[in-house]
């Protein structure tokens, strides 16, 4: 009796369907993860163009320095912001550093600023700062903080907070 050395012509055909198949389901999932691998890079830059905005907001005075009062009329260029109050309404296409300077590797971000009084805390004056972000890819990042008056003192040294 002789040995079978091989494979027949059906098991060729069934092992070459067989890896075509396997093949393809591998290549659609790595495809399906390289179109969104820069998701996680946008997220992450819209992250730190959040906190920043909100960082360069949140340190500086409740109170106009110039006059104490809260919420004065919002200055016409950014490099002359002194209060939190003066980012209200802020849309910057493109972010921009702290003196309004657009950063040209980040044109395609989009951030929006909006500043609200909140009932007090305990008796203590304060604003909301919510600072959105949106990508190039159209995601939205929302980050917000507080600035409480506190320690906003006069000429006399007599603390302007309500």
């Amino acid at each position: 009796m002789t040995r079978q050395r091989g494979m027949t012509l059906i098991e060729l055909v069934l092992t070459i369907v067989i890896i075509g198949i396997a093949a393809a389901a591998l290549y659609s999932a790595m495809a399906s993860i390289t179109g969104r691998s820069a998701d996680p890079l946008l997220r992450q830059q819209s992250l730190t163009i959040a906190e920043a905005y909100l960082e360069e907001i949140l340190l500086l005075p409740y109170l106009d320095p110039a006059t104490l009062t809260a919420c004065q009329a919002v200055p016409a260029s950014r490099d002359v912001f002194n209060d939190v109050c003066d980012y209200r309404g802020l849309s910057d296409n493109g972010a921009r550093n702290a003196r309004g300077v657009a950063i040209a590797a980040l044109a395609n971000y989009r951030v929006d600023v909006t500043v609200q009084p909140q009932a007090s805390w305990n008796g203590v004056a304060a604003m909301q700062v919510d600072v959105q972000v949106t990508d190039p890819g159209n995601q939205s990042l929302l980050l917000s903080g507080y600035r409480t008056c506190y320690g906003e003192l006069n000429a006399a040294g007599v603390d302007q907070c309500p």
